[in-house]
């Protein structure tokens, strides 16, 4: 490993907490399960944490196939950065359909722990660092779902409580139950991008107001922040997969939007993708970026966003002019 891996790597702290994240940290949503290369993302694990990246996010159903995410990363664990584990953050959720039955999906408690248990097993490991509700349950009392993070850190399967996509007024909800409880959470993983503002409405300020730290994903909304799209759809690229979550009906309407920030993004000396990224970092609410990288070339320039994260505000005010613009709408 890079013994310099720590000088050019920027930390935050989450909220109010101990804990500091990397300014970019590493997700194993897309291109870490069974249906992907192994040495691919496996160098790509190499490359971030040689870069400074100490966090490493994955969920109980990352893939695909469910699960194969936890477990190629436990393969890496195993054998190439076991020394390293007390250098590292490693993150898993619980909250969306893993199997079948009543006790697989959603928030109970029978679930969360079942599930953390699954996960670190995957792994390998005797504990993650930060254990996420994955999504709201509008059916199970949020102090159950909250008691399961509490359990979870008091039994030492996971060091801090987080939370994923929970909407404003739950979030601040979830935030009391676990102070009350001596477990606070440190963390909301939430959707943010330029093309997704909605957290700057309300849940930005709740997030100051319980000092909770954020973590942004899909900063490059699926690559449509990116000059992947500029000139049509690549063959292996997200939207061009039969199993992913981008299709090909979002990239046209918002083509014209990206050419325009493209266009700034070359006169600030970066690419689309590391503006978006260094937009996101210029705002002191977000704690940190969570990257899905397709090759160590895509993440090494993911990370050069670090070298430029300040606008001026005639740059802010033109890319709000940008984004302000009306999507076009496509015929199919």
């Amino acid at each position: 490993m890079n013994p310099d891996r720590y000088k050019n790597m920027q930390y935050r702290r989450s909220g109010k907490s101990g804990l500091l994240l990397p300014a970019i940290s590493l997700g194993l949503w897309h291109n870490f399960g069974y249906v992907d290369l192994f040495e691919n993302g496996r160098e790509m694990v190499h490359r971030a944490f040689d870069m400074g990246i100490t966090q490493f996010d994955l969920a109980n159903n990352y893939g695909p196939p469910p699960g194969s995410a936890e477990e190629n990363f436990g393969k890496i664990m195993k054998f190439d950065l076991k020394a390293y584990r007390d250098e590292m953050i490693i993150t898993t959720k619980a909250g969306y359909l893993m199997w079948p039955g009543p006790y697989g999906d959603w928030g109970s408690r029978k679930y969360l722990i079942a599930s953390l248990n699954q996960s670190l097993k995957r792994m390998g490991l005797d504990y993650v660092d930060i254990f996420y509700s994955h999504r709201y349950d509008p059916n199970t009392p949020l102090e159950e779902t909250m008691g399961a993070l509490d359990f979870a850190v008091k039994s030492g399967k996971a060091l801090y409580a987080g939370i994923s996509n929970y909407p404003p007024d739950k979030a601040r909800e979830a935030f009391t139950i676990l102070k009350e409880l001596g477990t606070p959470c440190v963390v909301h993983q939430i959707k943010y991008s330029m093309f997704v503002r909605e957290p700057e409405k309300e849940l930005f300020d709740v997030h100051s107001d319980e000092g909770v730290g954020c973590v942004a994903f899909s900063p490059l909304a699926q690559g449509l922040l990116s000059d992947k799209y500029l000139n049509g759809i690549p063959e292996h690229s997200r939207a061009a997969k039969s199993h992913g979550f981008l299709q090909k009906e979002a990239v046209a309407p918002t083509l014209y939007k990206v050419k325009a920030l493209n266009e700034l993004a070359q006169q600030r000396g970066q690419s689309l993708a590391q503006m978006a990224i260094a937009w996101q970092l210029y705002d002191n609410r977000v704690t940190t970026v969570l990257v899905g990288t397709s090759s160590v070339k895509q993440l090494e320039d993911n990370v050069e966003a670090l070298n430029n994260t300040s606008f001026s505000q005639e740059e802010i005010d033109k890319i709000e002019s940008i984004l302000s613009l009306p999507s076009i709408e496509t015929k199919s």
